[in-house]
């Protein structure tokens, strides 16, 4: 069943992603990053776990949506929670700006570590300050320690369990008119079926989450928002207060 995730995208047209793909995606795609790409499916095809995990990188153009992103908020101070091999990761740090910054937080050093030659080779390195440890220990040290209301742009890509704690806290760290942006909250079309026909092992834990995460998100006041149906579900949220 993990083997059917890569194909579960919400685009159900397959010539027509294809189209995407050829046309805009992969002639824009960075050298480096398609490299690490192909690194990635390669390591992580070994089993059904495995498998899955390699799903677990952005689609080539909703990366370049959040590289778009980035550049037109001339963001200079983010971060990325939730990294595993670094491909949205290197794909942020070559937006940034030289002097800009990423706080890249993610427990699997191992995953990170295949993508790091390509970070270096790259020359984006010293953009990224890697820490290896689980989010909440950071992100409340971070807030106090004084950095609320400093990141202009924050992506999340880890536990959908833990999105509304994630929002809570990635809120108080984002300036007003600053990002946040929350991977797979779409949840390659899961979120739109009933709860008891979604039948994938991979899907159905998480589902129900990223329901209740989505249905707070559109009734929170303190944002506007939007779900782009990019990837398997992207949703970008500005703070207003």
């Amino acid at each position: 069943m993990a083997d059917d995730l890569p194909n579960m995208r919400i685009l159900k047209n397959k010539a027509l992603q294809q189209y995407i793909y050829q046309t805009s995606a992969y002639p824009k795609e960075h050298k480096l990053l398609k490299e690490l790409r192909e690194a990635t499916v390669e390591k992580y095809k070994q089993n059904v776990y495995t498998c899955s995990r390699s799903a677990m990188n952005l689609t080539i153009d909703e990366a370049q949506l959040l590289s778009m992103l980035v550049k037109m908020m001339n963001a200079k101070k983010t971060m990325e929670i939730g990294v595993f091999t670094g491909y949205s990761l290197l794909t942020t740090a070559l937006a940034l700006p030289e002097d800009g910054k990423i706080l890249a937080i993610d427990p699997d050093k191992e995953a990170y570590e295949l993508g790091l030659p390509y970070i270096k080779k790259a020359g984006i390195e010293h953009k990224i300050n890697f820490i290896p440890s689980d989010a909440f220990p950071v992100l409340n040290d971070l807030i106090n320690s004084g950095e609320e209301g400093t990141f202009d742009f924050i992506f999340v890509d880890a536990g959908m369990n833990d999105y509304l704690k994630f929002h809570e806290l990635s809120l108080k760290l984002v300036k007003i008119g600053g990002t946040i942006a929350y991977d797979n909250t779409l949840w390659y079309g899961s979120v739109a079926q009933p709860e008891d026909e979604v039948k994938n092992e991979i899907l159905r834990p998480f589902r129900n989450a990223i329901v209740e995460f989505n249905s707070f998100i559109a009734a929170d006041p303190r944002i506007e928002s939007t779900i782009v149906s990019v990837g398997d579900g992207l949703t970008l949220c500005r703070r207003l207060c």
